[in-house]
């Protein structure tokens, strides 16, 4: 019934489109009603509100890309288990962030810790939009810069966080 294009766009957008149900629902209810439907109105405008920022920015950080492997997330530690590679990183253990897009291949997530190598994440790996919302935690991190690291074309390399007092591993 929808074209799987469509239904993928849609599906990238779902947060930023439901705010915006939100919002159309309480202008409705502002401008229909008084009293206490217009509490609910209040209400419904200012969730809309914040769902439809929250939700173009992680539209803008989900890839399109399907990379091989699964990213999950559970209480301050992050997993990558792939057909080739894999592993875990504590946030606690992070020491540098940075998002890497060669000029062959896939781009892919870095993430350096104190214990042995970095872990190494595709960015289109089911579940990669998570990271966002996980690593949004670390001090001074600016989830701007990773939504801007990922929208970048250029082949580069772009570290988009580095623990402070500490020297970031290459």
């Amino acid at each position: 019934m929808i074209r799987p294009e469509a239904a993928a766009r849609l599906t990238r957008w779902r947060e930023a489109l439901i705010g915006a149900a939100a919002m159309a629902l309480g202008a409705w209810l502002w401008l229909a009603f008084d009293g206490l439907p217009a509490l609910f109105a209040l209400a419904a405008l200012l969730i809309g509100v914040v769902l439809v920022v929250s939700g173009i920015r992680a539209a803008r950080f989900r890839s399109t890309d399907l990379s091989p492997g699964i990213v999950g997330v559970d209480e301050g530690r992050i997993t990558y288990m792939g057909p080739l590679t894999g592993g875990l990183v504590e946030l606690d253990e992070l020491t540098q962030i940075a998002f890497h897009r060669p000029t062959t291949g896939d781009a892919y997530w870095r993430l350096s810790h104190r214990q042995g190598e970095p872990l190494i994440i595709p960015e289109g790996a089911a579940g990669s939009d998570k990271l966002l919302d996980a690593l949004a935690p670390l001090p001074g991190l600016d989830t701007g810069a990773m939504v801007r690291a990922v929208q970048t074309r250029t082949p580069r390399t772009i570290t988009v966080w580095r623990r402070d007092g500490l020297r970031a591993l290459t």
